[in-house]
């Protein structure tokens, strides 16, 4: 699967989150009308430029560091205002036949925000590793 496809992947799982949790919300009695802490969410400022440098980081993360060790990501130089970080580690391995999977924790962080991210990704190589459904 290619960069770009494995990014969209990504971009539509953490839209699905999102979206769960705006539902989810929305069906709170009304004393928790007040949700606009959902709009500073960092997946909002990420912009296209960081996610092919973060898309990049990731593959670099899955094809050489170990499980439990972290690698730090920043958007500088990708051309957008707000400050975006984010810590990727691979939490587990497992091999299936020829295919290798890995799970791993993205913590993103944006402007006091931060959000988890625990998407496993498997694969047979250094370059077609693709988003898994659960």
């Amino acid at each position: 699967m290619s960069l770009r496809k494995l990014g969209l992947l990504l971009s539509t799982h953490c839209l699905h989150v999102m979206f769960a949790a705006l539902l989810l919300c929305s069906m709170a009695s009304a004393e928790a009308s007040n949700l606009n802490f959902l709009k500073d969410t960092p997946m909002s400022y990420i912009k296209k430029r960081d996610m092919d440098s973060i898309k990049s980081a990731l593959v670099e993360v899955l094809n050489t560091k170990n499980d439990g060790e972290t690698t730090r990501w920043i958007n500088e130089g990708t051309g957008n205002s707000v400050k975006i970080d984010a810590a990727m580690t691979p939490e587990s391995t497992s091999h299936e036949g020829e295919k290798t999977c890995r799970r791993v924790s993205v913590v993103l962080s944006a402007k006091g925000q931060s959000m988890i991210l625990r998407p496993n990704f498997c694969g047979t190589g250094k370059t077609d590793w693709s988003l898994q459904q659960r």
